[in-house]
């Protein structure tokens, strides 16, 4: 009895020595939660980095909301270096804790930067860093500072991030002239031989000193606000060119990214008559050789409803609807080709069309690869063919205007 209790105490222990515990762990109160950062340089040529930090405290009552008589739900910490690295490192020395970026889901880049360099010299570091995420949103600060993004307190949701992406992805379903980019995807676009980058810009408007104060998260019209911008079109990693309106949304239907919409079509003499809901889209790209030169072929399948007639129209007619359906067709054709023009006027081949020949015909692509942006796809013919569709007409068939 006595060897078995012997035998059984020596499994326990040798058990307990298997176990690994906490030898990794990562107290809350000496991390510094990196939220979001903004990325600059200055006049000397560094980098200037400004971290979003959580103060959880203050985030701890809700994350929707105003703030109330707490602190701010953020603090804001600067760093400047050779190198993203070393910024990152040298901020040490104004924290009491060690820089967590394993929360950080937005990168803010400036436009000047944007334009100065690749902005792969960026996304290396912050890829190669295990602890950060790859699914991190990337958007140009448009017209500003990235660090005046990141400053600015929002009031509806506290941590300002958090309403920057929020925002984006919204608008990018209602509406469709933006789209979501994060890291991982922008790098996969960077290292793709016939495929040049698109990322989202985001703009601030009022007084951004004022927009760093608690108060501007207290009032029911913001000094300082955060709205989605315009799209970046980027060439070898800079930014060449700002697209928006139709031409932004045009190009993210080439993308075949458009979630939804709202198209308006002349009809009956009066532009933008009849509004018409897009509220599913597919396009289809199909790249081949003619006469040695390369030929792109588009279509798209596009369905939704009538939103708004203000003119009087039979939309118990399927004559009609189909006449309809025409002019949307012309519209959502228009825009596209308004997009592939500005493309190929910046040499910028953002929709993937050599990437698409390069999969289709690798032979080809082999002689074009070295030329394609500057040569071959400004010359690119397309053929854009558009079939949509009205599925539904709303609870009325016939405009108010048909009685009066």
């Amino acid at each position: 009895m006595k060897i078995k209790k012997f035998l059984f105490f020596l499994v326990i222990l040798g058990n307990t020595l298997l176990l690994s515990g906490c030898w990794s762990k990562k107290e809350l109160t000496d991390l510094a939660i990196v939220a979001a950062i903004g990325i600059d340089k200055n006049e000397e040529g560094r980098y200037v980095g400004t971290m979003q930090i959580i103060n959880p405290g203050n985030v701890a009552g809700g994350l929707q909301g105003g703030g109330g008589s707490q602190g701010p739900p953020v603090s804001i910490v600067t760093g400047t270096g050779n190198s993203i690295v070393e910024l990152s490192r040298r901020t040490s020395r104004k924290l009491s804790r060690r820089l967590y970026y394993a929360h950080t889901n937005l990168i803010v880049i400036s436009e000047d930067l944007a334009k100065e360099k690749s902005i792969s010299h960026i996304l290396d570091p912050l890829e190669r860093d295990a602890q950060f995420r790859s699914t991190a949103i990337i958007v140009i600060a448009q017209g500003s500072k990235a660090s005046d993004i990141v400053k600015v307190l929002t009031p509806i949701d506290k941590i300002p991030s958090n309403k920057v992406i929020k925002t984006l992805k919204f608008t990018e379903k209602q509406w469709g002239e933006n789209i979501t980019v994060n890291m991982q995807d922008a790098i996969k676009t960077l290292v793709s031989p016939g495929k040049e980058l698109v990322v989202s810009g985001f703009r601030v408007s009022g007084d951004v000193d004022k927009g760093q104060k608690m108060e501007n998260t207290q009032e029911t019209e913001p000094s300082s606000l955060l709205y989605a911008g315009s799209l970046a079109i980027f060439k070898n990693g800079k930014l060449t060119e700002w697209i928006d309106g139709e031409t932004a949304r045009g190009s993210v239907i080439l993308l075949d990214k458009l979630n939804a919409s709202a198209f308006g079509v002349k009809w009956e003499g009066k532009d933008e008559a009849i509004l018409y809901e897009l509220t599913r889209q597919k396009t289809n790209v199909m790249v081949k050789m003619e006469k040695g030169k390369p030929r792109v072929s588009i279509e798209v399948q596009a369905e939704g409803n009538i939103g708004e007639a203000s003119v009087p129209t039979d939309l118990n007619n399927p004559d009609v609807l189909l006449k309809i359906e025409k002019e949307i067709e012309k519209e959502i054709k228009k825009e596209m080709t308004m997009a592939l023009k500005q493309a190929q006027k910046n040499k910028s081949d953002i929709f993937g069309f050599g990437d698409t020949l390069h999969r289709s015909n690798p032979e080809a692509w082999k002689k074009m690869k070295s030329e394609w942006n500057d040569v071959y796809f400004p010359e690119v013919k397309a053929d854009i063919v558009v079939d949509a569709f009205i599925r539904r007409t709303g609870l009325r068939n016939n405009p108010h205007q048909v009685n009066k």
